[in-house]
C-alpha cells in the first residue's frame, strides 16, 4: 500500500508491550507518532527507543503519543525492554507493537525489499488529530533518527495547522515565521499584530503568532 502525505494513516488492532490497543482509538483526538525499528536486540534501535523514552514527557507537551513496531514478537520486545533501560537509563515508557505477522508493516509499507526483505526500514509516521498523515520520514536501517528534530517538526506542523503561517529553514520554537503566499501583504499587517518584515514580495516574516 502506498500512502501519500494526507491520507487517513490505516486502523489497526495489535498487541503491544502495554497491552492490545485499537489504533485510532486509542490515538483519540491528539497526534501521534508511529515509528518502526528493524528488530529487537539490535544497536541502534536500543538507542532510539531509549532516546524516545525520555522525550516522551516532551512529545506529551505537545499532546503527541508514542508508538513503536517491529516484526518481533511480544516475548523478544519484553526481554528487549531490560537491555535499553540498562544502556539508556530509562524504562520504555510507551507501547512497542508485536507486528510479528507483518500487519502493520505491509499497512504502512515499512518493508522495502531492496534494503532488507525481512526488517523494516525506519519508517516515521505523525499524524494528525484528524487521524490523516502530517508527515512520512524513511530513513535506511544503518542511520539512528534524531528525535529533537521530530519535536521540532511537531512544533512546526502544530503551529503551521493553526495559523497561515510556514516555518524557514531551520525554524527553532520561537523563531520568525513566515507569511503563506496566498495572504496578500496588506492583510497579513491586518492579521499579524506583531509585524511583517517583507523580503520579497512572496517572502515576509512576522513573529511566531503564538508566543
Amino acid at each position: 500500500m502506498s500512502l501519500r502525505l494526507g491520507d487517513v494513516a490505516p486502523d489497526f488492532e495489535a498487541e503491544t508491550t502495554q497491552g492490545p490497543i485499537k489504533f485510532h482509538e486509542w490515538l483519540g483526538d491528539g497526534w501521534g507518532m508511529l515509528f518502526s525499528h528493524p528488530a529487537d536486540f539490535t544497536p541502534v534501535c536500543t538507542t532510539e527507543l531509549g532516546k524516545t523514552a525520555l522525550l516522551k514527557g516532551d512529545f506529551e507537551k505537545r499532546g503527541v503519543k508514542v508508538l513503536a513496531v517491529s516484526v518481533d514478537d511480544l516475548d523478544s520486545h519484553n526481554r528487549w525492554l531490560p537491555d535499553i533501560k540498562d544502556v539508556t537509563g530509562t524504562e520504555v515508557n510507551f507501547p512497542i507493537i508485536a507486528d510479528e505477522g507483518r500487519k502493520v508493516a505491509e499497512l504502512y509499507d515499512m518493508i522495502h525489499p531492496n534494503a532488507s526483505e525481512k526488517s523494516t526500514v525506519r519508517s516515521v509516521f505523525i499524524i494528525g488529530p484528524d487521524k490523516k498523515i502530517k508527515l512520512m520520514l524513511t530513513y535506511p536501517a544503518s542511520t539512528g533518527r534524531n528525535f529533537n528534530e521530530l519535536l521540532r517538526v511537531v512544533d512546526s506542523l502544530q503551529l503551521t495547522a493553526d495559523y497561515s503561517v510556514a516555518t524557514p529553514a531551520n525554524w527553532e520554537d520561537g523563531d520568525d515565521v513566515i507569511v503563506v503566499p496566498s495572504i496578500t501583504t496588506e492583510d497579513a499587517k491586518k492579521k499579524f499584530n506583531k509585524g511583517v518584515t517583507e523580503v520579497k514580495p512572496y517572502l515576509r516574516y512576522t513573529p511566531q503568532p503564538n508566543k
